[in-house]
């Protein structure tokens, strides 16, 4: 009988819990991208894999294919870049600063930043909170097997929140699709 009454509680709470925030939850899934449901799947499951590490769950890594030098994937995201039309708009050559500091050898720890300014504006303009994922950015990071390339999942920032209008849906895609062009490319070493 204990039992019964615990858990009759327990669903009471949990109903009127759920009709409480449902209000809210329902009116906001109606102002999403079709597909932010699945896409918030993929990064729910990439976050349980990842033991809850959330940086896991909401980015995009590539190994780097053996023969692939650091120079080579400089030269193919510049390319990417410039043949997608995005500024590249800077440089961390972290692990040579980090050189500099202890005159100790360092593993490769690079950050390339590449910018799309009327897109970058008209999405700040959209949601000022995005200024915080500015710019775009991929990172080659020297692992115990190799190089890695590492980036912000542009499918969370373009499928997972709420429609984006014309113009501004096809150049966030069109963005999505040069640091993805870039990835691809760079991991591979396809010049």
């Amino acid at each position: 009988m204990r039992f019964g009454l615990k858990s009759a509680t327990l669903a009471t709470a949990l109903t009127a819990t759920l009709m409480l925030t449902g209000c809210g939850t329902i009116s906001t899934m109606a102002k999403l991208e079709s597909g932010a449901g699945a896409e918030a799947s993929r990064m729910w499951d990439r976050w349980v894999e990842g033991n809850g590490d959330i940086a896991i769950a909401t980015t995009w890594e590539r190994k780097v294919a053996k023969g692939v030098t650091p120079n080579d994937i400089e030269q193919i995201l510049k390319q990417v870049a410039t043949e997608r039309n995005m500024k590249d708009v800077g440089t961390l050559p972290l692990s040579k600063e980090l050189e500099a500091r202890t005159g100790q050898k360092q593993k490769l720890l690079t950050v390339y930043s590449f910018c799309t300014p009327t897109t970058a504006r008209r999405m700040v303009d959209f949601s000022p909170h995005m200024a915080a994922y500015l710019p775009c950015r991929v990172t080659v990071v020297e692992k115990e097997d190799g190089l890695w390339l590492y980036t912000l999942n542009m499918d969370m920032m373009v499928k997972m929140g709420r429609k984006l209008p014309s113009p501004l849906k096809e150049e966030a895609n069109a963005v999505r699709d040069t640091i993805w062009e870039m990835m691809e490319r760079a991991s591979k070493g396809e010049i």
